[in-house]
């Protein structure tokens, strides 16, 4: 094989993977599934758009080798496929938060209209007495994997369970990512009633991998 055939190749290959980046809502997918195994039918209720247009979706992550599949009985249950597809992921998100003005401008605007702009990262602010982490993902996220001796309270469920919190700590609510709302909505609730609340930054998966 000649030199420039051999570039050719290697670098046609890689462009040819980071197609699947080029839209908004395989982005999305991708970041969804970081948390866990999904359905095309979860998979678009979370996203917001059609099943068939979520499946569509997931066929062109799946041939590009960042999404797997498996099956049981009637349903098609998507992952990524393996920490790197999540790394690669991470690494655009973290580029476009440091380099990107709409991203920056969007997300400090989203904050403070939630009141949440504060937030805070997970080394600054280490486990302790004073300090309850909060993860407010679905149940099912939570047990895909979380952070030491977190609680969950999915935040659909927080307004009827805020008597199982505590009020003498300050409470570190999280879920998803710098892009998830879930944490902005419990920091809002909580602090609307009279708790002390702070939103994390990283993810689960985002601390995971920065301290593997």
């Amino acid at each position: 094989m000649k030199k420039r055939t051999f570039k050719d190749n290697i670098y046609s290959g890689i462009a040819g993977m980071t197609k699947a980046f080029s839209s908004p809502n395989r982005l999305e997918i991708i970041d969804l599934l970081a948390n866990g195994e999904k359905t095309v039918e979860q998979i678009a209720v979370q996203t917001a758009i059609t099943v068939a247009n979520a499946s569509q979706h997931l066929q062109v992550l799946k041939t590009s080798r960042l999404v797997k599949s498996r099956r049981e009985g009637t349903f098609i249950w998507y992952s990524l496929n393996g920490v790197n597809a999540f790394a690669a992921w991470k690494a655009l998100r973290d580029l476009a938060l440091e380099l990107e003005p709409a991203v920056q401008a969007t997300l400090r605007q989203f904050r403070q209209e939630m009141g949440s702009p504060g937030s805070v990262h997970y080394n600054n602010h280490p486990a302790n007495e004073q300090i309850l982490f909060l993860d407010v993902r679905p149940t099912d996220e939570f047990a895909a994997g979380h952070l030491p001796d977190a609680r969950s309270i999915p935040v659909g469920e927080l307004s009827e369970r805020l008597t199982e919190l505590p009020r003498d700590k300050t409470i570190i609510a999280y879920c998803r990512g710098p892009f998830c709302t879930y944490a902005d909505e419990a920091v809002q609730l909580l602090r609307a009633n009279g708790f002390q609340a702070l939103r994390l930054e990283e993810s689960y998966l985002d601390l995971k991998i920065d301290h593997n």
